[in-house]
């Protein structure tokens, strides 16, 4: 990857967006294009790994996911925020929350996505299906001018986002008859791109409605669709795997598998309830249950604990990706920026912190330099944690191998030769990263803060 990077103004101006007579090229320098992957980044709502079978779920079927796990590579450690607007943040810009997330729903105007530094690089960039990053009555513009030139997005708190969908595409409103089923749209709009694209390097982030329950935040309950009623939780998973698998038949069909990375994700864990009909203006929920063999597992969308962060990660990249790989590297949401610009021969902008570390060359198969540590905020709370054990910064500390519910900390006094190590290294990570959010040491903690 070029290590030469640009301040925001640079990008910009780069992508058209400042004075024509200031424009600077949109690609890297010796760049070659015809080796740069087309990348479809797939991100699921509400989808933590004991949905899918590949993670030893046995609730519901993911034949398609399944399939792309088995030909291609799945990670067992990507973390993310435990709600989706976070993550999606932390996720476009490569940078911890602290930084840049003020407020919900709302990406600062001045960020860098991923989308902006693969337009730099020379990609066509599309977004389809979630964006609430913004009212987008206010500015119906807003997704092409955070990095993605083709977009067609659901109207967050204007419209539903399933049956009779109200859809910005382009900036321009359209709303959808009762019998139109908003995820077909959004799928259909990203193969199309991908069609219309074929022959230049693309990035078409399909950002999933499935599997999150309807809106419930409309002045109207939304249609139900030809049930009579809402999909259940199960019946949005199965939505998801298809429609998945109507993007790799697309991608099969156009001969663009071999050059192309195909990347799954959750956005957070899963809920423990979803709503499923409206009585006498209420809306009703049933439980999520889920199941990995004989173990039940409760989602926690909303918590900081595995259930509401950690969340599926599959790379499938025929020829590059190895077949059948299980990684299992520490990977957080801010690790997809890099990564992508790696991938892309692109270039990080120089007048902001970075946090994540590209894992572009473990897709490959390779070594790579992977994360020491992982790191995640919310709600006035943060932990860092290795792949086993898992420190909140109020000194609590989990081995997540033995506890995988957090219910008994490992007590200071009672800390191991391993454990202490622990501490020493992941306790100067909350001061290091965010000065004004410091960590809160325990006894034997205090003089291993570095």
């Amino acid at each position: 990857m070029n290590k030469s990077n640009y301040s925001r103004r640079d990008f910009l101006k780069g992508l058209g967006l400042g004075a024509a007579s200031l424009a600077m090229p949109a690609c890297t320098p010796n760049s070659n294009t015809s080796e740069k992957p087309n990348i479809v980044f797939i991100m699921a709502d509400d989808v933590g790994t004991e949905v899918l079978g590949c993670y030893g779920g046995t609730t519901y079927k993911t034949p398609n996911l399944d399939k792309l796990a088995e030909t291609g590579t799945r990670f067992t450690h990507c973390y993310s925020s435990p709600v989706c607007a976070p993550s999606r943040v932390k996720l476009m810009t490569g940078r911890y929350g602290f930084r840049n997330y003020k407020r919900w729903g709302h990406i600062p105007p001045d960020e860098i996505t991923f989308g902006h530094v693969l337009q730099s690089a020379g990609y066509a960039t599309a977004l389809a299906g979630k964006w609430q990053m913004v009212l987008q009555k206010n500015d119906p513009n807003h997704v092409t001018k955070m990095g993605f030139q083709q977009n067609c997005v659901f109207g967050w708190h204007e419209g539903p986002r399933y049956y009779g969908p109200m859809i910005y595409e382009n900036g321009k409103v359209r709303t959808e008859p009762e019998n139109v089923y908003g995820p077909d749209v959004y799928c259909s709009f990203l193969t199309d791109f991908i069609k219309a694209n074929k022959g230049k390097p693309f990035l078409a982030y399909y950002s999933m409605t499935v599997a999150h329950a309807i809106s419930n935040d409309l002045e109207v309950p939304p249609p139900v669709g030809p049930l009579g009623r809402y999909k259940t939780y199960a019946e949005l998973v199965d939505d998801m795997d298809k429609l998945v698998g109507r993007v790799v038949s697309a991608l099969e069909k156009l001969n663009l598998r071999r050059n192309t990375l195909v990347l799954f994700v959750g956005d957070n864990g899963t809920p423990d309830a979803h709503i499923v009909r409206v009585e006498n203006g209420k809306y009703i929920e049933e439980p999520i249950i889920s199941k990995m063999g004989d173990k039940t597992v409760v989602g926690g969308k909303g918590k900081l604990t595995d259930a509401g962060t950690h969340v599926p990660l599959i790379a499938n990249w025929p020829g590059t990706t190895p077949a059948g790989k299980v990684c299992n590297d520490l990977v957080d949401f801010s690790d997809f920026m890099p990564t992508f610009a790696e991938l892309g021969s692109a270039q990080l902008p120089a007048d902001r912190k970075i946090d994540g570390v590209s894992f572009a060359r473990q897709l490959k198969g390779q070594r790579g330099n992977p994360r020491k540590w992982a790191y995640c905020q919310w709600n006035g709370k943060a932990w860092a944690r290795t792949q086993r054990y898992k420190l909140y910064r109020d000194g609590r500390l989990f081995d997540m191998q033995n506890d995988s519910l957090e219910k008994s900390p490992v007590i200071p006094d009672a800390d191991t030769q391993q454990t202490l190590a622990v501490r020493k290294k992941l306790c100067p990570v909350f001061d290091t990263l965010n000065p004004d959010f410091p960590s809160k040491s325990l006894k034997k903690s205090e003089n291993l803060i570095v």
